[in-house]
């Protein structure tokens, strides 16, 4: 052979082997490694099994031991996209399972199909894992919105559409699916097989009772499904016939893969198996759905219950004195562990998991829980050490498992409180309304741009390493105030002050107004004898700690205009004062309760929402405190807004509320602005005067005033960062035994 042709030759041998290497690579990530799992009666694996009330895992010795189930919820998005839109990467996710499964969790669950891109990063973080891999439970969402509408599970084509998504996610996790990718939906070619990493298949939704309650009804007589894998049993309601034929739809398709999975469906509170007596809303009690209804007949890696519990909803957790059985230690009562113990008496021989619980990290509140498990209003130290003790009550009364709600924040989500002040719908996720609660349930905080940058600790130097067409200043605005600057970001408007002198919350009070459109009021209490050429809509009140805050305008009270004069009649008439003077921004927490309407009265509440805490953002400070506004040091002073206390609608397309819209009541519109008006002033709290720039009290030109001004923005800027909860979580997961 000559040199030439030898030459050639070792190219080519080395070419096949870079070749067949990487196939090998390919097929080695597509195909997971050797992990124990048993033969059933029938030669088809399992991994997880159920028996009597314990979920157990095959140990690979031919073993199968009790664990306690410890996970988080995980979603498909980051901020600035919607679910449907799936943008979470390879490297997200990798990232995201890592920290899960150092935090000592498990498993994840997933209420739908997610991109490929996320089964196979699943299946490569656990190539390296042995027997000690990060599972995940598969759900798949029900027809919620046709449910809803129709109110009949077994009608209007529900049945054949709710198998097809089924089918869609039998074959995602086996990595045997290829479907175009349309808005809205995950899509693609799903080629990682994972398996062998499922623990369990948690189907459908939280149940409509009206919905329940007619299917049932349109359906009497209907006889029991009776199926291969799962049937209904002779007590089982039409309803939860259709349940047990879905759940056997799912296993014979699983069947076909030589796979044999624990199932559950999605259940809820509103229709438990247990009564509220003291729950006012009927349909709290209105119909049940009930996990013993439905058994697996031959499918040996069994059956489960899973509740979405969480300790403020419904208001039966702070109303219903039948649940007043255990104290909390702190002078009340623990209502959730005692809930949890009647459910779990009702289920002594079936598994049951919470698979939804939690508390948010927000400023804003929707729903009072006892012991002050609040939907909101929480620091993300005090979310955690909650969210550690809802896992122990849960843990200590004998469930299979707890899945935390849930791994990150999400920005698009909503809440009944807010939901009609956010328009348009379609660009939440483009801001972080911290007043919508809903947003900040994660472990992982999802912060805005601007929140890694400038630190509130009430020292502006930070400032300066902003960019300068960023921030927008201006010198001497008013007496006392020699430099006042102002920049935004996704969650907040940022305000800086250089005071003339020290500034002490005992001596002199700040009023900073706000203005974005023509209307408004006059602050004639706060500033008495001034004139301004155009009204208010806001008012930043900096001086002691339980003095700082937001204030509305009487004429732009959006509380009042909901639940008083105008809207719903559920607070005290508006007196003169109320009529003159900034008000509190409030929001409610839950309205009135009046019979027949409902089963017993109760009064309409609501909790102030706009009141500034004063602390430091700065996450390495022992003192950090997520939910701090402000700061003062000498004579800066250093605030952060959210932008709903300043009336907008959408800061991402410059939008208001309306005036018009207030006339309404009950409905809110919007109208563009083109940015944010501030009118300063300082009050001598010993002499009660305005140091005032126009001693004349001339009307005071509001287009003389400083005027903060931005581009809309159709991107984000985030940052991410492990809340005290994540940490919460670790030592509550590894206190926890089996």
């Amino acid at each position: 052979m000559s040199k030439l042709a030898r030459k050639k030759l070792i190219l080519w041998i080395t070419i096949g082997i870079i070749l067949i290497g990487g196939i090998t690579s390919l097929v080695f990530l597509y195909l997971p490694p050797s992990h124990k799992s048993i033969a059933g009666t029938d030669g088809t694996k399992m991994k997880f099994q159920t028996s009597g009330d314990k979920f157990l895992r095959y140990d690979g010795n031919g073993n199968w031991k009790e664990i306690f189930v410890k996970g988080v919820n995980l979603g498909a998005t980051v901020p600035g996209y919607f679910p449907g839109e799936f943008p979470a990467t390879e490297e997200d996710y990798l990232r995201w399972f890592k920290q899960i499964h150092e935090m000592g969790a498990n498993v994840i669950r997933v209420y739908t199909i997610h991109n490929p891109v996320f089964y196979k990063s699943l299946v490569k973080y656990n190539r390296d894992k042995g027997e000690n891999p990060l599972y995940f439970i598969q759900g798949v969402y029900s027809q919620e919105d046709q449910l809803i509408e129709t109110k009949d599970a077994l009608g209007g084509g529900i049945p054949k559409s709710f198998e097809q998504d089924i089918d869609k996610a039998v074959k995602a996790v086996y990595g045997d699916l290829d479907i175009p990718v349309n808005a809205g939906f995950a899509g693609g070619k799903y080629t990682a097989n994972a398996g062998q990493y499922l623990m369990a298949w948690h189907i459908g939704t939280e149940w409509d009772p009206e919905m329940v309650e007619n299917t049932n009804k349109v359906h009497a007589g209907l006889p029991p499904y009776l199926g291969k894998y799962f049937s209904a049993t002779a007590q089982a309601s039409p309803f939860e016939s259709f349940l047990a034929t879905m759940l056997d739809y799912a296993a014979t398709k699983e069947h076909e893969y030589g796979w044999e999975h624990p199932a559950t469906f999605t259940n809820w509170v509103t229709t438990d198996v247990i009564k509220h007596p003291g729950e006012p809303l009927f349909q709290e009690d209105m119909v049940s759905v009930d996990a013993t209804h439905v058994k697996a007949v031959s499918w040996e890696a069994g059956y489960f219950a899973a509740y979405h519990v969480y300790p403020y909803y419904p208001d039966f957790f702070h109303l219903d004195k039948s649940f007043q059985t255990i104290p909390d230690g702190k002078g009340g009562f623990n209502t959730y562990k005692a809930y949890l113990r009647k459910l779990k008496a009702y289920y002594k021989d079936l598994p049951i998991m919470v698979t939804e619980y939690g508390v948010p990290s927000s400023i804003g509140v929707s729903h009072i829980g006892p012991s002050g498990r609040n939907q909101g209003g929480h620091s993300e130290a005090e979310q955690g050490k909650i969210d550690a003790s809802l896992t122990q009550d849960i843990y200590d009364e004998g469930y299979a498992g707890s899945i935390l709600f849930m791994w990150q924040d999400e920005w698009f989500k909503k809440t009944w409180n807010t939901m009609r002040l956010e328009t348009p719908a379609d660009r939440r996720s483009f801001w972080l309304n911290v007043l919508t609660n809903e947003k900040q349930f994660g472990l992982v905080a999802m912060g805005s741009g601007k929140s890694d940058q400038i630190i509130i600790d009430g020292k502006l130097d930070d400032w300066s390493k902003l960019p300068a067409d960023q921030v927008k200043q201006w010198a001497k605005v008013a007496p006392g105030i020699k430099n006042m600057r102002v920049t935004h970001d996704e969650a907040y408007v940022y305000i800086g002050l250089d005071l003339d002198k020290t500034f002490d919350p005992n001596q002199s009070q700040i009023y900073l107004g706000s203005d974005t459109q023509s209307g408004g009021d006059q602050p004639k209490i706060e500033w008495p004898n001034q004139t301004l050429s155009d009204g208010l809509e806001d008012l930043i009140v900096i001086g002691k700690d339980e003095e700082t805050q937001v204030k509305a305008a009487p004429s732009y009270d959006f509380h009042r205009r909901l639940y008083g004069d105008y809207g719903y009649w559920m607070l005290p008439k508006a007196t003169a004062k109320d009529k003159v003077e900034f008000q509190p921004w409030k929001l409610a927490v839950s309205l009135s309760m009046t019979p027949p309407d409902t089963r017993s009265a109760h009064p309409f509440q609501d909790a102030v929402v706009g009141a500034l805490k004063r602390g430091t953002t700065n996450r390495s400070s022992a003192d950090f405190d997520s939910l701090t506004s402000w700061q003062y040091s000498g004579n800066q002073i250093e605030l952060r807004i959210p932008w709903m206390l300043l009336g907008f609608s959408d800061p991402s397309s410059k939008q208001v509320i309306d005036y018009s819209a207030l006339k309404t009541g009950r409905t809110f519109t919007t109208t563009k602005t083109e940015g944010i008006t501030f009118v300063p002033w300082i009050v001598d709290r010993k002499t009660k005067k305005v140091e005032s720039s126009n001693p004349n009290k001339a009307t005071l030109d509001m287009k003389k005033q400083p005027q903060y001004t931005w581009n809309p923005w159709e991107s984000v800027k985030y940052t991410e960062h492990l809340k005290a909860g994540y940490y919460d979580m670790k030592d509550i997961y590894a206190k926890l035994k089996k």
